[in-house]
């Protein structure tokens, strides 16, 4: 892997080293040899977390993060260019800001001290998130003045970001034969209240520090049956909340056991919002850079890693996250480049 070569290259070369979740070893290592010739950089590795540093004793860090992994592969690699698009898996989230990053590895001196962290398993259960990892064992690694986390974000910057929860509400009953039901209680049927509820449920959409947040509170997945001939005597559906960081972790859960009071709810999956933090002089001094006006991240992301380690960081990337996830996954090749302008101008 060339790190003088064209980004837009560069993303297509990214794109065809496939790196799912827990699958990302031969992307770290190919990543790990281009960043080991560069002598202005320490290079540092946990399992396929890698972190690069300058240490020329500038009055300012500026973190640089992205994550290696992408969802499952859906016949969408090796890439392919067509017109001014670059299509594949994970061009938009985020292997073009990954090419972004690896391109600012070639400032041998930037005009603030800079740390660019690749990480592992950001689509997956928080318990396995690479980036976790690193800010608990390795916090020194990871810690600055500022953070970018260059998730796609078409080319603005999205502030904070929102917290998730995922919850199993259950819905319990009697089992019984399904030919003489009256004697039991069919839990599926309970089930029926608890999407009642998220039927009835209006979203909040509070401002937080000057931008507008949009909650959510969705059935994502059910499970409950165990015969063709038997009542069932429980009902699972699993809830995902996506709250904006006005409220901490405890106050999310505490409301889904509020909107589902009369049913269990075991938390399955959770982790804290981060609020937009562009009062800091750094984010704004990069806003003005960025330009346009920021908007509010409405998901989750790592920024929130950040912000428990005391870290300001802000969301911006090439990426359209309306196209991420899907089989027909594409990043538009002029917002690569605009991208490293954008880094690199900031930076230098």
């Amino acid at each position: 892997m060339r790190l003088d070569q064209d980004v837009r290259t560069l993303t297509a070369e990214l794109v065809d080293i496939a790196s799912e979740s827990g699958q990302e070893k031969p992307l770290a290592d190919a990543i790990e040899r281009a960043l080991a010739g560069l002598g202005h950089l320490t290079v540092d590795r946990d399992g396929a977390n890698i972190v690069a540093r300058t240490h020329l004793g500038l009055a300012q860090r500026v973190v640089v993060a992205g994550h290696l992994d992408t969802v499952p592969i859906a016949g969408n690699v090796p890439s392919r260019v067509e017109g001014d698009r670059l299509w594949g898996c994970g061009a938009t989230d985020m292997k073009s800001g990954v090419a972004v990053q690896l391109k600012l590895a070639l400032l041998a001196e930037p005009n603030r001290d800079l740390t660019l962290v690749f990480y592992d398993c950001e689509e997956v259960e928080a318990a396995r998130n690479g980036l976790a990892r690193l800010v608990r064992d390795h916090p020194d690694w990871v810690r600055g003045d500022f953070a970018v986390l260059m998730e796609p974000t078409d080319g603005a910057i999205e502030g904070g970001c929102q917290g998730t929860v995922r919850a199993d509400v259950i819905a319990t009953g009697v089992r019984a034969h399904s030919a003489r039901s009256w004697l039991g209680v069919n839990a599926i049927h309970e089930a029926a209240e608890i999407m009642n509820r998220l039927r009835a449920h209006e979203p909040r959409r509070p401002v937080v520090d000057g931008l507008r947040y949009h909650e959510g509170l969705n059935a994502v997945l059910i499970n409950g049956g165990h015969a063709g001939n038997v009542i069932p005597d429980e009902c699972v559906v699993t809830v995902n909340y996506r709250f904006a960081p006005d409220r901490t972790e405890e106050e999310a859960q505490a409301f889904l056991a509020e909107v589902f009071t009369g049913f269990e709810v075991r938390i399955v999956d959770s982790a804290p919002g981060a609020r937009p933090g562009l009062d800091n002089p750094i984010a704004s001094a990069f806003a003005a850079i960025v330009g346009g006006t920021p908007q509010a991240k409405v998901a989750w992301t790592d920024v929130a890693r950040f912000s428990a380690l005391g870290v300001p960081a802000v969301n911006y990337g090439p990426g359209n996250p309306e196209v991420a996830h899907k089989r027909d996954e594409y990043v538009e090749l002029a917002r690569i480049v605009e991208a490293e302008r954008v880094m690199t101008s900031w930076l230098t």
